[in-house]
């Protein structure tokens, strides 16, 4: 797994701006990026493949809502771990 900065995380999902990626989050349908410096966010590169996967796959919103929680839950786990 990699951390991904903003502009890999656009390329990867295809948005086209920083806002549409914070719109996404606003709308529970991306997860909120993980601190890497005192002012810098990053994306765990496999949240964001899971996100596209299932975008892919049709899957409605609630659903990606559903997952990014889920998602949101593993980090909480792995940080208790």
């Amino acid at each position: 797994m990699t951390i991904l900065r903003m502009p890999a995380v656009k390329a990867e999902t295809g948005h086209r701006s920083h806002a549409s990626i914070y719109n996404a989050i606003k709308a529970g349908l991306f997860t909120t990026g993980v601190a890497i410096g005192q002012r810098s966010k990053g994306w765990p590169s496999d949240e964001v493949q899971a996100i596209n996967a299932a975008r892919i796959a049709g899957k409605s919103d609630a659903e990606i809502r559903e997952l990014v929680n889920r998602l949101h839950a593993k980090r909480t786990e792995l940080a208790t771990a």
